[in-house]
């Protein structure tokens, strides 16, 4: 079938739609829609592509008559049968909906009105945002939804309408657009409450906050019980750029911030924005915590936690030396994961460009990462790294210094840096140490995303775990187990000895990349600094990029 994905932009849900409905053998090609292209424009770019089907798995603008009404337009949208409007699941965890769905639904002229394709329905967890909610639960009955949609159309099959379908989520209509202010803070509220109101602005709009007379938006937070007795609204505690508020019950732990002026500036961890005086050390809760570590035996597991992938200078150091005592200690094989909404995508531009030099940031922090995909690669026991979630650029490349990389099922991985800088993370050794070079001149100059089991396929990655995150847990711990058998651990340590040997010492591919990233950073020859301007400020694409529309 040739399928046409119209969206606002190359997500990581759209990515996952793409590569899911390639790999079924389905043409698929991709046109961007960005709010300044005319509907003139857009649906002529529809015409020349004709396609059997157009699914819309995101997409922030109306769906031009001209389009819906000659070809078959379906609307992904993150809601249940009956919900409508464009603040769904900013409704749905602010209400704190128990259950919530996706429903594909023909295009028409009211917004999320149409005769309905298919709908799946989800629990909710308590505390997770919006973001996390998205990148998991919507996103797989998002695919469901897709599958369905794809199924029905080659058999001929058409929607329902809505009333024909039940209310799995009862309470739902058409809702209105939350903007910042249905957010707002009170200090004097309870913890809980305010930990709830920052997950569902989480990314956009931001939860708005007084503190001294000035306001900030909130992001990434956690409770705990303790009563410091503090006024509301004050800084009781700090772990590394975590801060500690007093609210009416409760402490409230915030992990990034955002000055909110005339207009909302840059997500930075907490206390790059927010002066936290001479705030005491306090340990932050678990659910935000930079790493957890536990050991079985000869085996140890270290999970790092990044908000939304990014990593930071001082934080790669702090990840470094996580990964450098975990080594000390007298285990065999050392796991590491990422949480089940992120894996890493590698340095972080956000702290980059608000610093005084931007281009002395972006170095310290490469070659912070550097010392991290180092002490990664040149350790003595087996490493395996497990990518939890999607994962880009740097973050990719520092989780193939381990030894052994498996996936979760439906993990997107981009294999490739797109901001104007030539990369490092021991790129140049990893990849092709995997792959051979020609596949890896592929991956890096497609700028493509993969999807794990494709990834796997061409042996980039070894497996692929179950999507179910307990599962995949289980299955995790399984393969663990399995490679300290005596007998396979033999071989894998060989397996490593040779690897070692073939390749040329780590500092000889580190030299190599860095003095590429000098160019890229300090003399701007690709436009690193304009590009990540860009992408900080969510500038849409002026055009579709040609690698992803059909072949004319």
């Amino acid at each position: 079938m040739k399928i046409l994905l119209l969206a606002s932009g190359f997500n990581g849900l759209t990515q996952r739609v793409w590569c899911t409905l390639r790999e079924q053998g389905h043409e698929v090609g991709v046109e961007l829609a960005p709010a300044h292209q005319t509907p003139e424009s857009l649906t002529a770019a529809v015409e020349r592509v004709d396609p059997d089907l157009i699914l819309c798995p995101f997409l922030k603008h109306r769906v031009p008559e001209d389009v819906w009404r000659r070809w078959t337009t379906v609307i992904v949208h993150p809601g249940p049968v009956g919900d409508r409007g464009p603040s769904s699941l900013d409704h749905a965890l602010l209400g704190m909906s128990p259950r919530w769905g996706v429903t594909a639904l023909s295009a028409v002229e009211e917004m999320d009105a149409g005769p309905v394709w298919a709908s799946f329905t989800f629990d909710v967890p308590a505390g997770i945002t919006k973001s996390a909610l998205y990148n998991s639960r919507v996103a797989d009955a998002a695919m469901d939804c897709v599958a369905a949609v794809v199924r029905k159309v080659a058999a001929g099959e058409r929607p329902r309408p809505a009333d024909e379908h039940p209310r799995a989520v009862p309470g739902t209509g058409e809702l209105p657009l939350l903007r910042r202010p249905a957010f707002a803070l009170d200090w004097r509220a309870p913890a809980d409450d305010l930990a709830r109101r920052i997950a569902a602005a989480d990314g956009a709009p931001g939860a708005p906050a007084e503190l001294n007379g000035q306001g900030y938006c909130l992001f990434d937070a956690a409770v705990t019980d303790e009563d410091t007795g503090a006024e509301p609204g004050t800084i009781v505690g700090r772990d590394a750029e975590a801060l500690a508020f007093a609210t009416g019950r409760g402490t409230l732990w915030v992990g990034y911030a955002a000055v909110l002026d005339r207009r909302r500036g840059p997500k930075l961890p907490a206390s790059m924005v927010i002066d936290p005086k001479d705030a005491p050390f306090k340990p932050a809760p678990a659910a935000i915590a930079e790493t957890a570590y536990r050991r079985e035996g000869d085996i140890g597991f270290l999970q790092i936690r990044s908000y939304n992938g990014a990593m930071h200078t001082e934080q790669c150091r702090r990840l470094t030396q996580a990964v450098e005592k975990a080594l000390a200690e007298d285990t065999r094989i050392l796991v590491l994961t990422g949480t089940e909404h992120a894996f890493s995508n590698g340095i972080h531009l956000g702290v980059i460009d608000a610093a005084p030099d931007p281009a002395a940031e972006a170095w310290d922090n490469i070659n912070a990462i550097d010392d991290l995909c180092e002490a990664i690669a040149g350790a003595d026991q087996l490493t395996v790294a497990a990518f939890t979630a999607n994962a880009g650029a740097g973050g990719v490349m520092a989780g193939l210094c381990a030894d052994v990389n498996v996936a979760r099922d439906g993990v997107v991985l981009n294999p490739y840096y797109d901001m104007g800088i030539f990369g490092s993370e021991l790129h140049t050794w990893s990849v092709a140490d995997r792959v051979g070079e020609q596949a890896a001149a592929r991956l890096l100059g497609d700028k493509l995303p993969v999807s794990a089991s494709a990834a796997a396929h061409m042996g980039l990655i070894g497996a692929v775990g179950p999507r179910d995150w307990d599962e995949f847990q289980r299955w995790l711990r399984a393969v663990a187990l399995g490679y300290n058998d005596p007998v396979t651990r033999g071989r894998m340590f060989a397996a490593k000895a040779r690897r070692r040997a073939e390749s040329k010492p780590l500092s000889y591919y580190r030299t190599i990349e860095l003095a590429e990233m000098a160019r890229d950073m300090f003399d701007d020859r690709n436009g690193f600094h304009g590009m990540r301007r860009a992408f900080l400020g969510k500038s849409a694409p002026a055009e579709t990029p040609a690698k992803l529309r059909f072949a004319s």
